[in-house]
């Protein structure tokens, strides 16, 4: 399942058909002014009459207001962008087939050449940008009541004092078809619905940005979560192939290797088990001894030269090393040894969410396992919905379209699309450098493994740094998971030290804990002074 699919109830889902501007003029967007005062629009005025069965090609318009951030180590002056960029299809001559919404932070007074940027995204695939926009490590932030319901309204948006905006200009952008993102012109949904096409959206759209606004000669990053991780890692990879390199790659909860899901491995089964231990010492269903990393580093030996093998040997697996693996499993999960018994040593996740507090009535989230909720009832195989999904939307969905019409001034007059209707995924990929992994030419595996890109860029580039961020509570991308996958990037060993892992007290998205938010801006800082 992919990790970041939201069934998020949103009456109404405007047409992805639904342009932001209707005319029919493409007009070339100035770099943006740093010093100019209050909002603009950029472009053309009015619709223009298109040809039977195009959609309108809007003008690249632009809203930009001036603010200061003084929450952080130094004052800021910055300025916020928010607006959109074609995407043309492929050929020389061709027109524009999509419209990318995006919302950037440029801090004022300052020499593009020596100011890194970041862009950021969510993933998905097809999730808007809403919930690293306005929760991680922009100028403002949302207030959750994580790891309890957010509830009702009012929200409250503040300055965040974990931005990263004194290091880096930061860039949000919207994936196709999603958010404020629109089809335009001859565009089809299957141009920007598949990896690979994704990954063209998003190169030309940098590299168009960079043109635009004279971005070249700065250092560069990309900052992608869940689905933007395997975005991140075949893009930076794209784009080194085509001359523009970058600094680092920031990984939030990654799911780089999608391969690994194919049933009869067992792969997927053993990269959970630390992660239930975690949830399991988190709600005290196994004894303290000792610190919770020391516990889950034990959990991650037993893992790898224990159970890894058991499972391998399975229906030849003898009965006592059954019975022994089982207690072990059952001691470190906090699950009853009979279940694990009659799972045949084999938790999946979405189980492990209905048994661990079943006797309490309450199953826990997928995304934050912090977050807990009551079913039904307690009977069933399957909780029925996800609490850390259903807890915040509300919060994040409101406070953005307030933040965005009032301080930004940004109203499209067009419904903001949290996910893409109706996408059919293509998940085949041609990852760059399979050749090195002992791949052909052909089209890959049709679950990309995008750890080949990834090592690919870095080899090319040996410049090139990566920080993984990775939450102990999180049953979407489990960390054991990331562990093997960036592991097995096959670096020389003078390039080892360009991966960095920081591991925080919180799920998927890290920042719904503002003390694991707190521990990730440390670091991250660190991490963009080096």
């Amino acid at each position: 399942m992919n990790p970041r699919v939201r069934l998020i109830a949103v009456s109404a889902l405007a047409s992805l058909l639904m342009p932001l501007v209707l005319t029919a003029q493409e007009t070339a967007p100035a770099p943006q002014q740093r010093s100019e005062a209050g909002p603009r629009q950029r472009g053309g005025n009015g619709a223009a009459a298109t040809p039977e069965g195009e959609l309108p090609i809007p003008p690249e318009t632009t809203s930009v207001t001036h603010h200061e951030w003084t929450a952080g180590s130094r004052p800021v002056k910055y300025t916020a962008t928010a607006g959109n960029l074609l995407i043309k299809g492929v050929g020389q001559d061709a027109k524009p087939i999509g419209s990318m919404f995006y919302v950037a932070y440029t801090e004022d007074g300052v020499p593009a050449k020596s100011r890194p940027i970041t862009f950021l995204y969510n993933g998905g695939p097809g999730s808007a940008t809403i919930w690293l926009h306005m929760g991680s490590v922009g100028p403002v932030r949302v207030v959750t009541r994580s790891p309890k319901a957010s509830g009702a309204p009012p929200y409250e948006v503040v300055p965040n004092q974990y931005s990263l905006l004194d290091k880096s200009d930061l860039v949000f952008i919207d994936a196709p078809l999603t958010g404020y993102s629109r089809l335009v012109g001859k565009g089809k949904a299957t141009d920007f619905a598949g990896v690979d096409q994704d990954i063209r959206a998003f190169n030309e759209f940098i590299t168009r940005y960079i043109t635009i606004n004279q971005r070249w000669g700065s250092p560069k990053f990309l900052f992608g979560e869940s689905y933007g991780t395997p975005r991140s890692a075949a893009l930076v990879a794209s784009l080194n192939n085509d001359g523009i390199a970058f600094n680092g790659v920031v990984l939030l909860s990654s799911v780089l290797n999608y391969f690994v899901n194919s049933p009869g491995y067992d792969l997927d089964t053993k990269r959970y088990i630390p992660s239930y231990a975690a949830i399991a010492w988190y709600y005290n269903k196994v004894p303290h001894t000792g610190t919770m990393p020391d516990f889950i580093q034990k959990v991650r030996e037993w893992d790898r030269t224990v159970y890894a093998p058991a499972l391998d040997q399975g229906d030849m697996l003898p009965p006592a090393q059954f019975d022994a693996v089982a207690a072990q499993l059952a001691s470190f999960t906090g699950l009853p040894v009979e279940y694990v018994k009659e799972s045949k040593l084999r938790i999946q996740p979405t189980r492990f969410r209905k048994e661990l507090l079943r006797n309490d009535a309450e199953i826990l989230g997928r995304y934050d396992a912090r977050f807990d909720g009551n079913d039904v009832d307690s009977a069933g195989e399957n909780p029925g919905y996800d609490p850390s999904d259903t807890g915040i939307s509300g919060v994040f969905v409101s406070a953005f379209h307030d933040y965005m019409q009032h301080e930004l001034k940004y109203d499209p007059n067009t419904q903001y699309d949290l996910h893409a209707p109706g996408l059919n995924w293509d998940w085949h990929h041609r990852p760059s450098g399979a050749q090195g992994f002992g791949g052909g030419r052909g089209q890959g595996p049709v679950e990309p493994d995008t750890v080949i890109d990834l090592s690919d860029a870095m080899r090319k580039n040996p410049d090139l740094r990566v920080f993984s961020a990775n939450g102990w509570f999180d049953l979407a991308t489990p960390f054991f998971g990331t562990e093997h996958d960036l592991g097995q990037l096959m670096l020389p060993p003078a390039q080892l030290g360009n991966v960095q892992f920081g591991y925080y007290p919180a799920g998927h998205m890290v920042y719904l804990n503002v003390e694991a938010l707190k521990e990730m801006h440390a670091d991250l800082e660190k991490w963009y002074a080096k």
